[in-house]
């Protein structure tokens, strides 16, 4: 009983310690404000191009289909041709690509620790026999819930990959479109939302390190020696 309640302290230990880790070193995972992990735009709202004097016909024909008359003999272009950026690349949110730097890590450590751990259970299953299978379905389960969490850690990378390919085309966009004002606030949106994910993976990954210890702790035995033998069965 001692040693089982010495075992539990020592992963209270490390898994404060991970917390710890995690939100010690990049604060940003504290804040309060959503607004302190905004990232600027920086795409000014170019000044409306007027057309005037459109003699030909068939100009004036194809100009009316793409503007709109304001009723004083002019068109005012409703989207804008982007062959550059005006201040050279469009940065990512630098605050979320340095948080993701710091979860990306923990998240690929979860996958490998699960592989390994996977592994060693499924090579302690021993041959399939009648009966006295109660160790081998604690295995099996064991090797299910690994398999679960590594699966789970793995659409952790989807979503950020996924987050940057969302964002990008907002940000075209926005440099297509401007004075668009819901395009920039979408972007705004998005790396909010991505932010809170990211607090709700750190969270998973220190509760999914902590369900899998406690699995494995409770029914090693079984884990090691799943089945008796007949010798044993006798004492």
């Amino acid at each position: 009983m001692n040693s089982l309640l010495k075992v539990d302290n020592e992963l209270n230990i490390k898994v404060d310690a991970f917390r710890q880790r995690i939100t010690g070193e990049d604060p940003i995972l504290n804040i309060c404000e959503l607004k302190e992990i905004h990232s600027e735009i920086n795409l000014t709202v170019p000044d409306p191009i007027l057309l005037s004097n459109l003699h030909d016909g068939l100009e004036v024909q194809n100009a009316k289909k793409r503007k709109m008359e304001d009723g004083t003999g002019e068109y005012k272009v409703a989207g804008t041709k982007v062959f550059i950026m005006p201040s050279g690349m469009m940065k990512s949110n630098a605050k979320l690509v340095d948080l993701i730097e710091k979860v990306k890590p923990e998240i690929r450590t979860l996958i490998e620790k699960c592989n390994t751990v996977k592994m060693w259970v499924q090579l302690l299953i021993p041959r399939i026999e009648d009966g006295n299978n109660f160790g081998v379905s604690i295995q099996e389960e064991t090797v299910a819930e690994l398999r679960t969490v590594e699966g789970e850690a793995a659409s952790y990378l989807d979503q950020i990959s996924g987050y940057y390919i969302t964002r990008a085309k907002l940000v075209s966009k926005i440099a297509k479109y401007p004075h668009v004002e819901d395009y920039r606030r979408t972007v705004t949106e998005i790396d909010e939302k991505k932010y809170i994910s990211l607090k709700v993976i750190v969270s998973e990954l220190r509760n999914q390190y902590v369900t899998l210890h406690d699995m494995i702790l409770k029914n090693i035995d079984k884990i090691k020696k799943p089945r008796s033998s007949n010798a044993e069965a006798l004492y």
